[in-house]
């Protein structure tokens, strides 16, 4: 059984709203995969859908042979890992400061064939 992966770092996405998109695509086919990704309203799922892409393309790029089924290729992994977080200061009440912490992530997806 082949395997392919791809792998996406600093995604400018909590990785909590990305989690939300890749649970739906979790163990399912991956041109259904692609079709739930291209019609969710959500902006993570557009690096989601890149992703998938290119370990799809990784994938029929490592068959040696040329006799890959693109339907028998299932998405077996999907996981995201915090990035860094950029911290920035957001002016408060009374001459104070918040700090405001914008987060990233990494978004890992394994394929391979069935």
């Amino acid at each position: 059984m082949l395997e392919a992966r791809a792998k996406r770092r600093n995604i400018r996405s909590s990785p909590r709203k990305m989690r939300l998109v890749i649970d739906l695509i979790r163990g399912k086919n991956a041109n259904e995969a692609l079709n739930i990704l291209r019609f969710m309203p959500n902006r993570a799922s557009l690096a989601a859908e890149q992703t998938l892409r290119s370990a799809v393309a990784n994938l029929i790029n490592k068959d040696d042979r040329g006799s890959l089924d693109e339907d028998a290729i299932v998405v077996k992994a999907v996981f995201v890992d915090q990035g860094t977080t950029m911290k920035r200061m957001l002016p408060a009440p009374q001459g104070r400061a918040y700090r405001m912490r914008k987060r990233s992530n990494h978004l890992t997806i394994v394929v391979g064939t069935k």
